[in-house]
């Protein structure tokens, strides 16, 4: 088992999932509460990701990043190096693919609580902010916790925008999924079924702790 490459994927996925939870939570609440018209728009873009295969975002990606795009030359110009090929551009790659994984469960989540405890917050004098922090997160934990959960998961299983953003570079883009690749393609069957194995047992822990936390939201499932 290449503990390198699992490594390396859990520090990804720590990354990618605080960036979410700092970029994805005021990106549900305007969704969650905006009266804008054109709202379905953005909510569009956010979720483009789910149906998009991941080599043609990858592809777009590595072609923001590439040295001629404006974030590239200025990636490069103030660190020395380009983003392509590197932790830094897959932690940037993978968080736009899991964008909706976060974004999607928290505005739900703002979306279910009830607009008259928001109402008597304000008649209270508090502020959004304080209204945000004392009355909205408390009542969406459920949803920013199933959140945080599939987006971390969601990182740990990522192959073909690790594979066109970071390329197959041991110790600094080689993650699970590109080892499992490797070893199938040298033919190490046993090698990739260990580390197959242990994202199988990963995803069933994540699902069931999914399931969990929302098993009240589903009274009519069957033996319930």
């Amino acid at each position: 088992m290449n503990w390198q490459a699992i490594t390396l994927t859990l520090r990804l996925a720590l990354w990618v999932t605080a960036i979410l939870l700092v970029v994805g939570l005021p990106i549900a609440h305007w969704i969650a509460f905006s009266r804008w018209r054109w709202k379905f728009l953005v909510e569009a873009v956010v979720a483009l990701p789910l149906v998009l295969p991941p080599t043609v975002l990858g592809f777009y990606v590595l072609v923001a990043m590439g040295p001629r795009s404006p974030l590239g030359a200025w990636y490069e110009s103030w660190w020395g190096r380009g983003l392509p090929f590197t932790f830094e551009g897959l932690v940037l790659a993978s968080v736009l693919y899991s964008l909706p994984f976060a974004v999607q469960p928290f505005a739900a989540a703002f979306a279910a609580v009830e607009r008259r405890l928001l109402d008597a917050s304000a008649t209270l004098g508090a502020s959004r902010w304080r209204t945000f922090f004392r009355v909205v997160m408390p009542l969406s934990v459920t949803g920013l916790v199933t959140g945080v959960v599939l987006s971390f998961a969601h990182t740990v299983g990522e192959f073909g925008v690790v594979l066109m953003v970071g390329g197959n570079i041991p110790g600094a883009t080689r993650t699970v999924s590109i080892d499992i690749y490797d070893e199938v393609q040298t033919l190490n069957y046993a090698g990739a079924n260990q580390t197959a194995l242990l994202l199988v047992v990963f995803s069933f822990v994540v699902l069931s702790v999914v399931y969990a936390l929302n098993r009240k939201e589903w009274p009519a499932w069957p033996g319930r």
